[in-house]
């Protein structure tokens, strides 16, 4: 059932559009991720439709009495507050109705006789029973403890932003609604505790738009798929993994609609060189033609951030970690860890929140001093640190200046000298967006202003805690395809499975009480050695597991159906491989069906998988008849 419809809305920053003629629906069945780099409004498009803020033009209209709860990336809360009080302060109708009941009680308490206090108190009494609200304080104690916030009396103001983002998260998920809008969700959330999130929302009833990085996340939880791009909307049904092959072939045909335009225009240019004067109706409606395709075009290469920075040279000694131990009063978070990091290491530091994973980046940073043994850096090291609160970042500087203080100028890693305005541009702040006051720039785009400074200063260790937090998908890709080249040693501190698994070949775990486990492999590894458990596996590593058992459980000798299969085998593959060429054909022609062409893409996927399949049949029985 549709409830609500977002119908051509507009919004502008300054002189800059964010988006416009934006137009789509939600339905209450519909988990929706919105994916766009930062700065491309994606915050500003859920304000909207929570009802926080107005567009420039369009409407979002709302069907029926729906109830619509916005969780935004920076929570304004009564930090005199509790903990409880400001979860019960949501002004929602549980919440009033328990307030009500809680104040006429009070009441009645000093004036036990009034008949009217009486009447209410017992009217309020049936409304709190049908709405099966006597535990409510249970259930907010229950979903804070696993949010991590167990201190319930603890003021607001004396939480870190951390805890009151988690604390403003549990205020809307307690509260019943239609529609739940969620900014970012993840970010300050450990491992287990986005577990849970993910197994909380996909069983939650009602609507759900969000905005998140964490791929996994997109992948387990949503169904639909918006991105915002150039200041269009793109939809697509299904989850992350579906949105990315469906995104490169929408790219594909731009790609090839946009020659054919250009064809035609060039065309049109030599008409219109020649001198043609307009004076018949054709000619005028040519030259307008003209005009038209001069505005049409499709800019396939805006957006795109180029993450060129030289590094300096490393020797062959880093860090050396021995016999290190810290505490904080009588909480010990790192006991006795000793470790050798060389110039190629890819380390991800996982744990719950307070178990010491900053610490570490600070102890090798030289922010804190260990209570003992020592740590000694080689003397060619020069760390970039990339910390959680974007340090030492003055917010009233213009983006420009914030750079310059850094460095005026920059090396590539081809050697090419550029300036700072140079590769602000290829960090997609364009001339306008470099004379910008920090303090007016969303989360994200401050973040990515922040790792260029960090990556201007020319690291060969990279220290980063929590990455991950507030920068974009396509952003992230950039960054993990610069950390694979990088010729350097990497440590980071992360809550986003995707990006530690993706870039991390070895884990740092803080189990607790300052114990350090250190595991080969990736987050997926980390958790399936030490008892953790993720409810469903990446699907590349699904495959390879996959093609592990298959190879791990191959007969000695053929079957009599795998021999008869055996000898047709390459006609089949060949087969296969002609299909698969006809389809890839078919997608690549210009066509306005979306339906026809998501049949096309499930077919080529079907013939993909049989191909590999028949290929790695034949591996097997080749292997096998060359053994006998």
């Amino acid at each position: 059932m549709n409830i609500i419809a977002v119908e051509q809305i507009k919004k502008s920053f300054g002189i800059k559009t964010l988006f416009e003629d934006v137009s789509f629906n939600i339905d209450d069945t519909d988990k929706i991720g919105v994916i766009g780099i930062n700065g491309t409004g994606k915050s500003s498009m859920l304000r909207i439709i929570a009802g926080k803020s107005e567009p420039d033009t369009g409407e979002v209209q709302i069907f029926g009495s729906r109830r619509i709860e916005y969780l935004p990336q920076s929570p304004e809360m009564d930090k005199e507050a509790s903990v409880l009080d400001q979860v019960f302060q949501s002004d929602t109708r549980e919440t009033n109705l328990v307030r009500d009941y809680e104040a006429v009680s009070d009441k009645l308490v000093r004036d036990p006789e009034n008949q009217k206090l009486q009447k209410r108190l017992l009217q309020l009494s049936d409304e709190v029973d049908a709405n099966n609200l006597w535990n409510i304080q249970t259930q907010i104690e229950t979903v804070l403890t696993r949010l991590g916030i167990q201190d319930f009396d603890k003021k607001v103001g004396a939480l870190s932003g951390g805890q009151r983002k988690r604390l403003a998260l549990a205020s809307v998920l307690l509260s019943p609604c239609d529609l739940l809008i969620l900014d970012e969700p993840t970010n300050h959330l450990d491992n287990e505790t986005i577990d849970w999130l993910e197994t909380f929302l996909k069983s939650r009833k009602g609507a759900l738009l969000m905005v998140t990085h964490d791929r996994y996340f997109l992948d387990r939880v949503v169904n639909r798929t918006l991105e915002l791009d150039n200041g269009k909307i793109y939809e697509y049904s299904g989850n992350y993994s579906e949105f990315v092959v469906k995104k490169a072939e929408r790219v594909a045909f731009e790609s090839i609609m946009e020659q054919k335009r250009q064809n035609l225009y060039r065309r049109e240019l030599a008409w219109m060189r020649r001198g043609a004067r307009a004076r018949t109706t054709k000619q005028k409606a040519r030259i307008d033609r003209f005009n038209a395709l001069s505005a049409s075009g499709v800019d396939l290469v805006q957006g795109v951030l180029q993450l060129d920075v030289a590094y300096s040279r490393l020797g062959r000694q880093v860090v050396d970690l021995t016999h290190v131990s810290k505490a904080f009063g009588n909480h010990q978070v790192i006991r006795d860890f000793s470790a050798i990091l060389g110039p190629d290491e890819r380390i991800g530091i996982v744990g719950h929140n307070g178990r010491g994973k900053s610490t570490l980046l600070n102890l090798i940073a030289g922010k804190l001093k260990p209570d003992s043994g020592r740590i000694v850096l080689g003397d060619t090291v020069r760390i970039g640190y990339f910390s959680q609160e974007s340090e030492n970042m003055d917010i009233s500087l213009r983006a420009i200046e914030y750079i310059r203080e850094i460095a005026e100028s920059a090396q590539t890693a081809s050697g090419e000298t550029v300036t700072a305005a140079e590769m602000m541009e290829r960090f997609l702040f364009d001339r306008d967006a470099q004379w910008i006051r920090i303090s007016e720039m969303s989360g994200g785009e401050r973040r990515r202003l922040y790792l260029l400074g960090v990556l201007m200063m020319a690291p060969n260790v990279l220290l980063l805690d929590e990455p991950t937090n507030d920068l974009d998908i396509d952003t992230l890709k950039v960054l993990e395809n610069y950390l694979d080249g990088f010729k350097g040693a990497v440590l980071t501190v992360s809550h986003d499975r995707y990006f530690l698994d993706r870039v991390c070949d070895t884990i740092y775990g803080f189990p607790g009480k300052g114990n350090i486990i250190v595991q080969t492999g990736g987050y997926s590894d980390y958790i399936a050695k030490h008892g953790e458990t993720e409810k469903q596996k990446p699907q590349i590593k699904s495959q390879h597991l996959k093609t592990q058992r298959v190879q791990a459980e191959k007969p000695k000798r053929l079957t009599y159906m795998e021999k008869k299969e055996y000898q047709t085998i390459d006609a089949d593959m060949a087969d296969l491989e002609k299909r698969l060429d006809g389809v890839s054909a078919e997608l690549a022609q210009p066509s306005s069906d979306y339906t026809h062409l998501e049949k096309l893409t499930e077919e080529k996927e079907n013939l993909e998988e049989a191909l590999l399949d028949k290929m790695e049949k034949k591996e097997r029985y080749d292997a096998v008849t060359a053994a006998q």
